[in-house]
């Protein structure tokens, strides 16, 4: 990913909540036969305060990625959408852009032991069906103990700890405060590219630029 020091994200705090509240993740790895790509949900270590991530996946992509032997490349994406050039204003010169934040991690995998890996499944399990009205978490009835460890037999779990980190917030920041405004209300109006939740990101990144006042 190309990096611009004006959208760079260095902020450890602000990459975890982008990992916390986006935790579908896309793992790129470069097999013998070439680039192969696998898509997980993956968490933050609970244990860590750094960018240290947990997950799993589905035999057999533990071998196809060589899990465990070489590097991984686990990115991670933020809210993104389409940004039009009438945006700007009427006497501006611009063109189409598209913003994003968007996260690189690489590293080489820890692979973790059967109990370990059960324990991140049931938080896994816990974090999404936690939310149900009735949940039905992993090891509650109908679910017994030897259906569970047999579908858990099926996953290899894993702990990456980055050694290369690449993050990118791109948000408009090269832009004046005035344009910035006019496409955060854009995104946030009932236009066809509307997007609340990329409008959120942009006062976000607004906020935290050097010299505003809070």
């Amino acid at each position: 990913m190309r990096q611009n020091p004006s959208f760079t994200l260095a902020d450890v705090a602000e990459m975890r909540r982008v990992i916390e509240q986006n935790p579908w993740a896309t793992i790129v790895s470069a097999a013998d036969e070439g680039q192969v790509a696998s898509h997980y949900v993956m968490m933050l270590d609970e244990d860590r305060d750094d960018l240290t991530i947990v997950g799993h996946v589905g035999r057999p992509d533990d071998l196809i990625h060589g899990m465990g032997e070489r590097e991984l490349l686990v990115v991670f994406q933020g809210p993104h959408g389409y940004v039009s050039p009438g945006w700007y204003g009427k006497d501006t010169q611009a063109v189409p852009t598209w913003n994003y934040i968007a996260l690189h991690l690489a590293g080489v995998p820890e692979i973790l032991g059967d109990d370990e890996n059960l324990r991140v499944l049931d938080r896994l399990v816990e974090r999404f069906e936690g939310r149900m009205p009735d949940p039905r978490l992993m090891w509650e009835r109908p679910n017994d103990e030897a259906f569970v460890r047999r579908l858990a037999a099926g996953t290899v779990g894993f702990r990456l700890t980055p050694t290369r980190v690449v993050a990118k917030r791109k948000l408009s920041q090269n832009k004046d405060a005035a344009t910035v405004e006019n496409v955060i209300a854009e995104l946030q109006g009932d236009g066809v590219y509307a997007n609340p939740a990329l409008a959120d990101e942009m006062r976000r990144a607004q906020d935290a630029r050097p010299g505003r006042k809070a």
